[in-house]
């Protein structure tokens, strides 16, 4: 957020500003969720693997988080109402793109466009609505923001998952198009008169450089790790060593320098190293579920992409219904209390998953993922509340920043270790599941007969079986180590120090 916003102004039509910037904000968070569902049916028309089409989720969220720290230096180099606007632009620009991408290296590069123009999106909504709305009514302006924030993610899925059937998969990133160019006409014609203050402020080139190599390098071995055999590769051993020294390099400019690009410096406080570190945890399983469950969906249970969608959607009714009043009644409770309940919703829902097998029906699967919906609704706003609560006033902006940057980069790294996780068990089971086949076992002689006898269809038939049970067992283990971990952040969550002001403030909004 601006720290030198100009004067007070109003807009002609507060209400169509406001639908303006809210649009923006929808299609970007839409964005992230949309494609999921899509994937299995991009893989196969670009001709990659499952696990090489999760690089359409990891190039834009890691291109996304690296923007992210450039929204400050950005907005008071430019103007907010510009960058907002050329943001969109951008963005409306790389989603087309993406539509008439003809190879899967075409689509990763327009995706990783796509997320860096987008970084500002939210940053300077959420900015924006505060400079138009009266101090009495900016927390329903951020209100309404938050519910476009939870209602997209649910948007996406259901949407995505239509479009990819009844249409193409290009037409996922084309909606964007009519959607952002409405936004900036809106926007334009009502923020034209706003005063515009800028200011020419120095940016750590060099601390942004490291990033983008350190990031880069790591997100590339991650993705790449299991095709390559991980560090029997040479490849794997220079991207990781490349990684480690620009990283290493990076905490340590960042420490020393004057005007750093991320203020590490944050991570002294105890509140804020704590929140964070639950924050990342539980968004990276929230987000590794949205992104491994479409995919088993369609890949081994048979579901259409629309069928898919409709399963994993409920996981926000409950937020929707629910954020206003943890919003309005939070304070009345120990924060840790409420972010503890969020995960224990979380993670017992992944050991409800665990149970699942290949006869799990629609609603059992729409159920867990309504019931999750309650973890969700109370894990936002307390973690963020939780991290901010001990910095001081005027660190409280970087503090939201970071956290933001940290959580996204936690979400692009948790696709690439859930698919490598999901993938690796699955072969392993499958291997250990051919081992204990044999034709002279009457069990498998019975099995091949009642298939029509020990014909080459009936193998297919058999090896279909033992991958779809390969990957059953495999989702299994991916969900007992998710219950786990969100078990841990229960723990973690509680070596937090109370009083918890109410901090978050307008930083809250943004929950996805």
């Amino acid at each position: 957020m601006s720290t030198n916003a100009p004067a007070s102004f109003t807009p002609p039509s507060l209400l169509l500003c406001t639908i303006g910037l809210s649009l923006a904000t929808f299609m970007q968070v839409l964005d992230t969720t949309i494609a999921n569902v899509a994937l299995p049916t991009i893989a196969g028309n670009l001709g990659v693997s499952s696990e090489q089409s999760t690089w359409v989720i990891t190039s834009f969220a890691v291109s996304n988080a690296i923007a992210l720290p450039l929204t400050g230096w950005l907005s008071r180099r430019f103007g907010e109402v510009k960058l907002f606007l050329w943001a969109t632009i951008l963005f409306v620009l790389a989603s087309f793109l993406c539509g008439i991408s003809q190879s899967m290296s075409e689509l990763v590069g327009f995706r990783a466009l796509q997320g860096m123009v987008a970084g500002p999106l939210y940053p300077m909504t959420q900015t924006l609505l505060i400079a138009v709305y009266p101090p009495a009514k900016r927390g329903m302006a951020l209100a309404l923001l938050a519910m476009v924030t939870v209602v997209a993610p649910i948007a996406g899925p259901i949407l995505g998952g239509w479009i990819t059937d009844s249409y193409s998969w290009p037409w996922i990133f084309f909606i964007n198009i009519p959607i952002g160019l409405f936004a900036v006409l809106v926007v334009r014609s009502q923020m034209a008169k706003r005063p515009v203050s800028t200011a020419r402020q120095p940016l750590d080139y060099i601390g942004l450089l490291a990033l983008i190599v350190g990031v880069g390098s790591l997100q590339v071995v991650l993705d790449k790790g299991n095709d390559l055999d991980w560090f029997e590769s040479n490849f794997i051993l220079f991207g990781s060593l490349i990684s480690l020294v620009a990283l290493t390099f990076f905490v340590i400019w960042e420490m020393t320098d004057k005007h750093p690009i991320v203020n590490l410096r944050l991570f002294a406080y105890r509140n804020f190293r704590i929140g964070t570190l639950v924050m990342i945890g539980g968004y990276s399983g929230f987000f590794g579920i949205n992104l491994i469950l479409p995919q088993w969906l369609q890949t081994q249970m048979g579901y259409t992409a629309t069928w898919a969608g409709l399963a994993v959607a409920p996981i926000g009714i409950l937020p929707v219904l629910m954020s206003p009043f943890v919003g309005k009644y939070a304070h009345k409770f120990d924060l840790r209390l409420l972010a503890g309940l969020a995960f224990f919703a979380m993670g017992l829902s992944c050991f409800m998953r665990a149970g699942f097998n290949t006869d799990v029906d629609f609603e059992h699967v729409a159920l867990v993922q309504l019931f999750m919906g309650i973890g969700v609704a109370l894990f936002f706003m307390p973690t963020l509340s939780i991290l901010l609560s001990d910095l001081p006033p005027d660190q409280i902006a970087d503090g939201s920043g970071l956290a933001t940057f940290l959580r996204t980069l936690g979400g692009s790294f948790a696709a690439s270790l859930t698919t490598w996780i999901w993938i690796r068990r699955a072969n392993q089971h499958h291997a250990y599941l051919s081992e204990n086949i044999s034709t002279f076992d009457p069990t498998t002689r019975h099995a091949l007969d009642s298939l029509g006898g020990a014909s080459p269809q009936a193998y297919a038939q058999l090896e279909r079986t033992l991958n779809a049970q390969a990957y059953m067992m495999s989702t299994v283990d991916y969900f007992y180590l998710l219950g786990w971990i969100f078990a841990g952040l229960i723990l973690l969550v509680w070596l937090a120090k109370p009083p918890f002001g109410a901090k978050a403030g307008p930083a809250a909004g943004g929950g996805h």
